[in-house]
């Protein structure tokens, strides 16, 4: 195995050693479950996905931690908007936090902590910092005492005292340091509250990741990872509270996927650049999703560009234009879902398509192995053939690489095709052969990419399906007029063929002719 990662904390790429052989321990930062899932989130969970596929891959026995924050001011906020309990809303949340997953093919981890199951352990972590001098009380509050834990900012790379100046943290006469951060609040009205040494009150945000992580894995583990946001002040404090509680090293490895971008600006709600998994998933397949984000190495930022389509014309318009609900064009008006239908994603155009020729692909391969009598024979550029698979290790074993992967995979299904075409007139047990070695090949960097697991018929009627959505056509219709072209075909008006075929045109869809027949498909 020579498996390589960026460490944050080294700031180099190193070869990953296990703490015990053959064994792995992986804590992920989980959602604070208040509100939908983001395309963040995606890009941080298929990173994550990744990363523990290529462990498994590689033979390790993986014990995979990922949590989840039920407690949090957003969530007590949210509830009380609701006028319901927290329990309640991050019930829902985690909800929809699985449908989000499962769209996206990410694997659930052995463990998912909650952080309100877990009280009575949070409790005596921050006992053990106060009793290591590492914390001090203020009245019901906990607060880390930052300046007592040398080490603090090595992740970061942020000396104390440029941290301090930089620091956004509200001003609280309390702390000792500016730095400090709660470890236990203490209660308010109507808020939910548990019992501790220090009144009433609740955990704070960092120590709860630091409690899991350690309860689950130990006190010394392999990787920890998160986003890039999570560096300071989150990832740091968790160092800081779990050494300071045991006097060990806590995590060996971090990783932290990029950002995304919005049209080259961070995605936010406060610029309306800011988009669920769910609404994406609601006009392409959330495997293109998942596609698009393996495109990029997870370390370096990924980049949704945005385009903006009247709904009517499909002409190109401007997001003022949305956002005031009129084209300039041909001056129609649209309503909210009209004007969410407005937005598209040209990289997820893209990757729907790409998808659609590998699922094609996978198709016709089987279809290739059904029909033709199996047998044994020499490969068909056997050379190519047999350099896939360690092409594709060394990419993935290489940080993680699925974007240099997703190029194996491409030249795999080429070659594919290639071989099916048969332009060598090569015998029939050659073709069988080659074709078996190729699926063989290709099935092992799907595994490891989460890509291509469903059948084939039935995800390119999905792609379709959400390809027809966002063109606002329905499936009857476009059936109804190409079988109106044909009878005008097959009359002889050919007048009326055209316009229909430019009416076909209009709405976005491309015929193909052939002595077998029309068919269609939806332009990207």
């Amino acid at each position: 195995m020579s498996l390589r990662i960026f460490n944050t904390l080294t700031d180099r790429k190193e070869e990953i050693d296990p703490i015990e052989p053959g064994r792995i321990g992986m804590y992920v930062c989980g959602v604070t479950v208040y509100d939908m899932c983001h395309i963040g989130h995606a890009r941080a969970y298929v990173t994550a996905d990744v990363i523990y596929r290529t462990l498994l891959h590689a033979g390790l026995d993986v014990t995979y931690v990922r949590n989840f924050t039920d407690l949090d001011d957003k969530i007590i906020v949210r509830a009380n908007e609701l006028g319901i309990d927290c329990r309640e809303l991050s019930d829902r949340y985690i909800r929809e936090f699985y449908t989000d997953m499962d769209a996206l093919g990410i694997r659930r981890p052995q463990l998912e902590p909650r952080v309100t199951d877990h009280i009575p352990d949070i409790i005596r972590t921050v006992e053990q910092l106060i009793e290591r001098g590492h914390a001090y009380v203020d009245g019901g509050d906990v607060f880390f005492d930052v300046p007592s834990f040398p080490d603090y900012g090595k992740l970061s790379r942020r000396p104390l005292d440029d941290a301090m100046c930089g620091a956004r943290v509200a001003v609280d006469e309390r702390k000792k340091c500016p730095l400090d951060f709660v470890l236990w609040k203490a209660s308010k009205e109507g808020e939910p509250a548990w019992d501790s040494p220090w009144g009433m009150g609740r955990p704070g945000w960092h120590i709860e990741c630091s409690t899991m992580s350690t309860k689950y894995l130990g006190d010394t583990f392999d990787i920890h990872g998160g986003g890039k946001d999570l560096i300071f002040p989150h990832h740091e404090n968790e160092i800081a509270q779990a050494e300071a509680a045991t006097g060990k090293p806590f995590s060996r490895v971090f990783f932290h996927n990029g950002f995304v971008n919005i049209d080259k600006e961070k995605m936010s709600k406060s610029l309306g650049n800011f988009f669920t998994i769910r609404e994406i998933a609601n006009r392409y397949d959330p495997e293109a999703l998942r596609y698009f984000l393996l495109t990029t190495h997870y370390r370096s930022p990924i980049n949704f560009e945005v385009d903006f389509v009247c709904p009517h014309c499909r002409a190109p318009i401007a997001r003022a234009h949305v956002e005031a609900r009129a084209c300039p064009g041909c001056g129609k008006t649209f309503d909210e879902a009209e004007a969410a239908a407005a937005v598209h994603f040209p990289a997820l155009e893209e990757a729907s398509c790409r998808l659609e020729y590998l699922y094609a692909t996978i198709d016709r391969m089987g279809e290739t192995l059904d029909k033709r009598a199996t047998g044994v024979g020499d490969l068909i550029r056997a050379e190519e053939i047999e350099a896939i698979k360690p092409r594709f290790v060394e990419a993935i074993e290489d940080d993680f690489n699925a974007a240099a992967a997703l190029g194996v995979l491409s030249d795999a299904m080429r070659l594919a095709n290639e071989v099916m075409d048969n332009k060598e007139d090569r015998p029939e047990g050659m073709i069988t052969s080659s074709i078996q070695a190729l699926s063989m090949a290709i099935g092992e960097i799907c595994e490891v990419l989460g890509l291509l697991d469903r059948e084939p018929s039935k995800a390119l009627e999905s792609i379709r399906g959400c390809a027809m959505r966002a063109r606002g056509v329905i499936e009857a219709e476009i059936g109804h007029l190409v079988q109106e072209r044909a009878d005008a075909r097959a009359a002889k008006d050919f007048a009326r063929a055209d316009a229909v075929r430019d009416q076909l045109h209009e709405m976005g869809v491309e015929l193909m002719d052939s002595p077998q027949g029309t068919t269609w498909k939806i332009r990207r």
